[in-house]
């Protein structure tokens, strides 16, 4: 059995679609035969808090399911002073970087990017240390943060983030893109490297169609997701017109604009809309399963993301309406996933809710098996990861 080492800035028990990410991949290698040890901070993501069974904790070892899990301290904030944020991503920085100098680590190692601070030094100390570096690049930063207004371009943040991209890009081994366009833009910079397609497909272990579709019922279109800058979940809760239709738009999930959303909710300025708050994956699938159509938004294009969220509920049957432009729209109209909105264009998006709720509950019903028994095949995450190990990249 072969020994794996992860490096990532979250594992469950966090949410959301990176800790689900890293744990499908950690388990999926663990199912072929690899030892898999993953290194990360404690449990802190969405809140910015550590989680009570993490509270008064330094450094500890601990296990899911088949893989072993070393957490290590943080002080965690989702404060929006810059300084503060810095401080928190320093002390998380300080011990990674003390704990991959000083432990023995495995020859194959996976580093998780972004965070670009936290990649920098992983990639610089395992480089030193002569290590197989596996770099999974999830979003391109810093591109992604200038696209979000995040980052200002030419800014000395901006040029210490080039140099860490350009770093890493240029250290590792090989690397995982997590879409077709991640991997267009390393071979601008590095045209020679190695680099593989490696999608977040979701692992749900289901070889039938879980959903029940209620025909008496509104069509019921769902968020269910980081409510963050980048999703752009609040102004799509102010923007969107229902009225009229026989559509409920309903949240799940926690983030920087919750309470935004929530005082939305509350002053009764937008009906048909509804708020859950965060549920774990399971309990979600499950009460998930009634609806009809998941809304898969992005705040503006963003250069070589894909929403996991297209895979994930794709996955479980949903049709999908996707609003967030880029390679996202490719893969939802060449699968036939459902509808496709302009980025950013909300008379377009409330055209599109428009037809959607002129269509029959039967009809929809079809649309889910069709494309629950089309991400069965296309969105097979076995098949992906016995190709990769295959074309020796574990």
């Amino acid at each position: 059995m072969e020994n794996i080492l992860i490096i990532s800035n979250y594992y469950p028990p966090e949410k959301g679609a990176a800790a689900n990410r890293i744990e499908q991949l950690a388990l999926k290698l663990s199912q072929n035969n690899y030892k898999v040890t993953v290194v990360c901070p404690l449990a802190n993501y969405p809140k910015g808090e550590l989680f009570p069974e993490y509270k008064g904790k330094f450094y500890l070892t601990e296990n899911r399911e088949t893989i072993t899990i070393k957490r290590l301290w943080i002080l965690p904030s989702i404060s929006k002073n810059i300084a503060i944020r810095l401080f928190s991503v320093l002390s998380f920085s300080i011990c990674l970087f003390s704990y991959l100098l000083f432990k023995k680590t495995p020859k194959k190692v996976i580093v998780q990017s972004p965070p670009l601070l936290l990649s920098f030094i992983s990639v610089l100390v395992l480089s030193l240390k002569r290590k197989k570096i596996i770099l999974n690049v999830s979003d391109l930063w810093p591109l992604a943060a200038i696209e979000l207004k995040a980052l200002k371009k030419g800014s000395l943040s901006h040029k210490c983030s080039l140099f860490f991209e350009r770093f890493i890009y240029k250290k590792a081994s090989l690397i995982l893109g997590q879409s077709t366009e991640i991997i267009t833009h390393i071979h601008k910079v590095y045209p020679s490297k190695n680099c593989s397609l490696y999608r977040n497909f979701p692992d749900h272990k289901i070889t039938a169609m879980p959903l029940e579709t209620s025909f008496d019922q509104p069509v019921k279109i769902f968020y269910a997701g980081l409510l963050g800058i980048a999703q752009g979940v609040f102004e799509l809760c102010e923007k969107i017109d229902l009225k009229d239709l026989n559509v409920e738009l309903h949240v799940f999930g926690d983030g920087a604009e919750k309470t935004q959303i929530e005082r939305l909710i509350s002053s009764q300025k937008q009906v048909k809309l509804f708020f859950h708050g965060m549920l774990d994956r399971n309990e979600l699938h499950q009460t998930l399963s009634p609806f009809d159509i998941a809304i898969v938004p992005l705040k503006t294009r963003i250069y070589g993301s894909v929403p996991s969220k297209i895979f994930e509920y794709g996955a479980l049957g949903f049709p999908i309406l996707y609003f967030g432009g880029g390679e996202g729209e490719s893969i939802v109209k060449e699968n036939e996933l459902g509808w496709v909105a302009k980025v950013g264009n909300y008379d377009d998006l409330n055209h599109k809710i428009q037809l959607i709720s002129k269509i029959e509950k039967h009809e929809l019903n079809l649309m889910k098996t069709r494309i629950f028994r089309t991400s069965q095949s296309v969105f097979n995450l076995d098949n992906q990861i016995k190709h990769l190990i295959n074309s020796d990249v574990f």
